[in-house]
């Protein structure tokens, strides 16, 4: 399998279809029939609150809405093969529309206390582009004098009073405005359902206004009615409950387990998977409690966050004939298929360099009968160099696979306490784990890991959530090429050596907290919070200590005959969204991490060096990816202003014949560039495109990412590298892009563009790579030529490509 991609064709298209559209615009006015006109504008005057004037543009009719340019190039493109569904329809102007758009808008400024405004309308055409104006007179603005009610049932008008001035936008002095009068109304009709009146309507509250008064003023009086025949509005409490379990199609066929659980709960499961505590557990409504709409929707919630049910609907109730207000509460749920299979695959390239990533998860989502979920994953990665060397001749750069099962209990289970169901703000998970995972870098290196953890997350409210493993033990194992081996100890470079090579392992601990991660698919205004905190070898360190356990070569204690890694890792994700209306966002993130070895891992002796930074091979950062510095493959950034070129030794510029520096080199790649300090920082503005593009939402994005990686100590062979005051700024790289996001509703599909702007390796003026060589960007040119020859055949590439799934943060 090879990919190729002709740069001059790629512009070539760019340009066609750029041209495409130029084409399209030009001529959108020529496809109208004669005597129509296209809205290209929308006017209002008058109106002296620039909120409700931006707002009245709303009341326009939908025809009558000047279309997104692009959406109308992608309609009239797609509409000549018939495909009419792509994109939007032009906005003809319709004079009918325009008059009840008119009428829309004046009762909108109405609505919002002006009651005598007017509105009227006039159409301003020129070469086929209609213009549309509306102009209000406003009129005084009302204000409220004063408020009153009459509630005939004494409990009602108790609690309204009560709760009148928690939530009331309605005011003496305030403006007169309808919209706060139905929010009041909608505010206490909730505060009615959360107490118990299960038969209240909205249609009981009811507002009259007397706005007769040449002074401007406003006298509104709030009315509940009592329901017809009754002398006040009953209360009701939860009875009995009847949980209905059908069949994966819905169906309710054959018999049923059926169990009568305690006073409250009957358990019917007609597709005999359940236990009645997956159910019950979730369900929020007991008997002798009032009835309550927020634990009625936190059930329903709740039943559905478990993953096993694909149908939840609101419970339905019947009031018992007696006169005793209770109801009796029947829940009918759909479970899933309780066997799924789903593969998943990616492609990457970037000339020379391709890869792919295959997965597969099989999940079983009800082992035991109480909705525990067991995942087994299977991932594998491959990615091909076509740059080969005498270290690398079939081409394949690295394999990774990736083996794992989780069990997953939607509850906590601890062994020394009976907890109670944590489930008011979200469902609350352990998660039993293991992991096996096979790397091999061709030439250089076999790694394989074991992962064994018990996890806990839970919501602490609706925003704070909180991951603990408690337990989390790795074993790994390198074993290195023995050629590569030599050459690496020839060179001295142990650290590389030891990083990669060593057999060690460590039980550890691990916390994260999250803020506000359900708010990251909305277009608030809000910050979005992530930390985290890696904690390892404590525990063996006290225990080796206790036992006085051995030291091995290297100077690292032992226990059971292993040396165990000490190190403390922690990384933070902090953004803020900011929202310019509709889908219009910008988005700053800002990600550092850090990890610090000590103790057992801080000062290692290898040979007749000594040297320190002793992180594990899989804690160690890396830079580039799809979701960091987009403009660079993963690994192939930093640390600090590292230069493989110089770091490694001039090039022979022939692979037949390579230097000492070409295997070193050929060998390491991939796997030389790391560090234990990560700062990336990312400014991304999103938008949307098209609003149906196939069945799905076109959005695009222009971005531009920042950072780099850094080592925690100066290195002896290899300057510049660490983190200090006087080398963040320089070693600081820096892309720019855009990109298009294709969002199935389900599923976002991600493409984008990054071109290098600044690159670290550089010195000085020369980082500027996309300024000083632009006019190599797509084409090979002197400095593209000697990047070649200095870096035994790698190509310099300044734009990456990178498709993926989801969001990049």
């Amino acid at each position: 399998m090879k990919a190729y991609t002709n740069p001059g064709s790629n512009r070539f298209a760019i340009l066609s279809i750029l041209l495409l559209f130029l084409v399209c615009g030009c001529s959108l006015t020529r496809r109208l029939q004669p005597g129509q006109a296209l809205v290209r504008k929308i006017t209002i005057q008058g109106v002296s609150n620039e909120d409700f004037k931006e707002a009245a543009v709303n009341y326009v009719d939908k025809e009558q809405q000047p279309n997104n340019w692009l959406n109308l190039q992608f309609y009239y493109f797609f509409s000549r093969n018939g495909k009419k569904n792509i994109g939007d329809p032009p906005a003809i102007l319709d004079s009918n529309l325009v008059e009840f758009s008119r009428i829309q808008i004046e009762r909108f400024i109405q609505n919002k206390g002006y009651l005598k405004a007017k509105v009227s309308d006039s159409i301003k055409i020129k070469d086929k582009k209609a213009e549309l104006i509306f102009t209000a007179v406003e009129g005084p603005l009302f204000k409220i004098r004063k408020i009153q009610d009459s509630i005939a049932d004494k409990n009602v008008r108790n609690l309204y009073r009560v709760n009148r001035p928690r939530f009331s936008h309605v005011q003496p002095g305030g403006r007169f405005d309808t919209d706060s009068l139905a929010y009041d109304r909608d505010e206490f009709y909730l505060i009615m359902k959360r107490n118990g009146y299960y038969d209240f309507y909205r249609q009981y509250i009811n507002y009259t206004y007397d706005s007769t008064f040449r002074s401007s003023v406003v006298d509104i009086k709030m009315t509940i009615d009592n329901p017809a025949g009754k002398s006040a509005h009953p209360v009701y409490k939860i009875n009995n409950t009847l949980i209905v379990v059908s069949n994966s199609e819905g169906r309710t066929p054959g018999k049923a387990d059926t169990l009568k659980v305690d006073s409250q709960f009957k358990f019917v499961d007609f597709s005999h998977k359940f236990k009645p505590r997956t159910a019950i557990d979730y369900i929020f409504q007991r008997k002798g409690q009032i009835y309550d709409i927020d634990r009625q929707t936190l059930t329903t919630s709740r039943l559905s966050e478990l993953n096993v049910f694909r149908n939840v609907p609101n419970p339905t109730y019947t009031r018992l004939p007696d006169s005793t207000h209770r109801l009796d509460t029947r829940i009918d749920i759909v479970p899933l298929k309780q066997m799924s299979n789903r593969v998943e695959g990616e492609f990457l390239f970037n000339a020379g360099q391709y890869g792919f990533n295959l997965g597969n998860t099989f999940t079983d989502r009800d082992v035991f009968k109480n909705a525990a979920i067991l995942q087994v994953k299977l991932n594998w990665s491959v990615l091909f160099d076509n740059g080969s060397s005498a270290s690398n001749p079939n081409g394949i750069s690295n394999q990774d696979l990736t083996v794992g099962a989780n069990l997953i209990y939607p509850r906590i289970i601890s062994p020394f306490t009976k907890l109670p169901i944590l489930g008011k703000y979200g469902v609350p998970h352990t998660t039993f784990s293991t992991n096996y995972q096979l790397f091999y870098e061709q030439g250089l290196v076999q790694r394989t890991s074991f992962i064994n953890s018990i996890t806990y997350d839970f919501a602490e409210t609706a925003q704070k959530t909180h991951t603990i493993t408690p337990i989390n033990i790795e074993f790994s194992k390198g074993v290195i090429n023995p050629a590569a081996q030599a050459e690496l100890a020839l060179n001295k470079l142990y650290a590389y050596s030891y990083l990669i090579g060593r057999t060690i392992f460590t039980a550890g601990s691990q916390y994260t907290y999250q803020f506000n991660a359900n708010k990251l698919n909305t277009y608030e205004n809000f910050v979005y919070f992530r930390g985290s905190l890696d904690v390892g070898g404590n525990t063996l360190a006290l225990l080796a200590s206790i036992l006085n356990s051995p030291r091995d070569s290297t100077g690292q204690r032992t226990i059971f005959g292993r040396t165990f890694a000490q190190y403390a890792k922690a990384e933070t994700d902090f953004r803020v969204y900011h929202s310019f209306g509709g889908q219009k966002q910008l988005v700053f993130r800002l990600n550092p991490g850090i990890g610090i070895p000590y103790g057992n891992s801080r000062q290692l002796k290898f040979a007749d060096t000594t040297f320190t930074d002793g992180l594990i091979f899989e804690k160690e950062f890396y830079a580039g990816g799809a979701n960091d510095m987009r403009a660079w493959l993963p690994r192939t950034l930093g640390p600090g202003k590292f230069n493989r070129a110089t770091f490694y030794g001039a090039s022979s510029g022939n692979t037949k014949l390579p230097s000492k520096g070409d295997l070193l080199r050929s060998r390491l790649k991939y796997l030389d560039q790391f560090g234990e300090i990560k700062i990336i920082s990312s400014l991304e503005y999103r938008y949307k495109l098209v609003d149906d593009f196939f069945g799905s939402v076109m959005k695009g994005a222009i971005f531009m990412d920042a950072g780099n990686i850094w080592r925690l100590h100066a290195q002896t062979n290899a300057p510049n590298v660490e983190f200090s005051a006087n080398n963040i700024l320089p070693a600081t790289a820096l892309d720019i892009g855009t990109g298009l996001r294709f969002d199935l509703a389900f599923f976002v599909f991600r493409l984008d563009a990054a071109f290098k702007f600044k690159d670290p390796q550089f010195n000085g003026s020369d980082q500027w790579v996309l300024v000083n060589h632009f006019n190599e960007l797509f084409h090979t040119g002197p400095f593209k030529t000697a990047y070649q020859i200095n870096n035994s055949g790698d190509t310099y590439n300044f734009m990456q490509l990178n498709f993926g799934i989801g969001m990049p943060f």
